[in-house]
């Protein structure tokens, strides 16, 4: 089994779409017609966006992430060589600070944003 994708459920799909495009780089990939379903190329394991209607639609339940409110315990990981850079490339697009970048005790360096639907997003250097 190989891990497909992880979807994050939102209120905006396409605004959270431009978003990851300007806060991290990523190009679009399929996006549906009306706009409740949308991907970003990320390799093969896609990062998707569900609109919270349509979730509801398949009479999913879950709690709705906010920005104001502590986030819930995931988070997605991007992966830089320079993450200094793409930190602040993600402030510089509306992501808001959680975490400046640090280097851990295994030689890595990690840093987190939230990003703007109030989703962790972690930006860190591989692991060597």
């Amino acid at each position: 089994m190989k891990l497909g994708y992880v979807l994050l459920y939102v209120e905006d799909v396409t605004k959270t779409i431009e978003f990851y495009e300007k806060a991290f780089g990523l190009q679009r990939g399929f996006v549906c017609d009306s706009n409740t379903f949308g991907e970003m190329e990320t390799g093969f394991t896609k990062l998707g966006f569900v609109s919270i209607s349509l979730a509801k639609e398949s009479h999913l339940k879950f709690t709705t992430v906010k920005p104001g409110e502590t986030p819930p315990g995931i988070e997605v990981g991007f992966v830089t060589e320079n993450v200094e850079e793409a930190f602040q490339k993600s402030l510089t697009a509306g992501a808001v600070e959680v975490l400046k970048p640090m280097q851990k005790p295994w030689g890595q360096i990690v840093s987190y944003v939230r990003d703007c639907n109030g989703f962790l997003v972690e930006i860190c250097s591989p692991m060597r």
